[in-house]
């Protein structure tokens, strides 16, 4: 089974068209949306599909406030790990994420545990992007993969997905990044367990409608969480709880 996690704040405008090409993709999917209260009315239009076209295909987790992308897909992680989903996805809801290379992604990972959308690798890119958004990507992950010694090109991107025994091994309940390193940290942690991760091409679009969730407070918690993740790679490696599984 396939579940495809979609963190929301004010998506109301691009949901629909979103889950129509997820379903489209990958029609035996079912998607799980993490709603964080959007004052937009997100979450009740997402109620609304549930009960009528995506009955038994669509799911809502519904949240007091904007409390912050990790903790969003750490519930989702955790809803999903309660059923029996063997693939779990994450993207984007602004189309940045194209659900056009989640077969690839599927494809990918036959012979591997995590399959990373990459935009740095031949055949991936960015759209729309000025030179400093560009710049600030690029040497965010160039500064991940230095302090950190990774071997993978797309360090901060969101679009991934993970095999059920990857975030049964990690200690969800240790995650301690909220912002963009989040996605920093579970590959990271991933990698340090002998989990084989794979990047996979993909073209970013820059969102068309609404607002950037980009922002100072954001880069400058991905900066200092890098320098944490590799002080305490030793203590990470200790903190699980389950070996990996063959």
């Amino acid at each position: 089974m396939k579940l495809v996690i979609i963190p929301t704040y004010n998506e109301k405008d691009n949901i629909s068209e979103l889950l129509g090409l997820v379903y489209q993709y990958v029609p035996d999917s079912h998607v799980l949306v993490v709603d964080d209260g959007s004052p937009d009315g997100t979450g009740d239009l997402i109620e609304t599909l549930m009960a009528s076209e995506y009955q038994g295909r669509l799911f809502i987790l519904k949240r007091s406030g904007k409390l912050g992308l990790g903790t969003a897909y750490i519930a989702g992680f955790k809803w999903a790990l309660e059923r029996e989903y063997e693939f779990i996805f994450e993207m984007d809801a602004d189309f940045s994420h194209n659900p056009k290379y989640l077969p690839e992604f599927l494809t990918a990972i036959t012979d591997c545990d995590v399959v990373l959308g990459s935009r740095y690798v031949v055949g991936g890119g960015v759209t729309n992007w000025s030179l400093l958004r560009r710049f600030i990507s690029l040497g965010g992950s160039l500064y991940s993969r230095t302090i950190l010694s990774l071997p993978f090109h797309d360090l901060t991107g969101g679009f991934k997905c993970f095999r059920r025994k990857v975030l049964e091994t990690i200690n969800l309940d240790d995650v301690k990044s909220n912002g963009y390193s989040f996605q920093i940290e579970m590959t990271y942690r991933a990698f340090l367990l002998g989990f084989t991760i794979k990047e996979v091409p993909i073209v970013f679009e820059e969102r068309a409608e609404g607002q950037s969730k980009m922002s100072s407070s954001i880069f400058r918690e991905a900066i200092w969480m890098v320098l944490k993740l590799r002080a305490a790679q030793a203590s990470m490696k200790a903190a699980q709880i389950k070996p990996v599984k063959p």
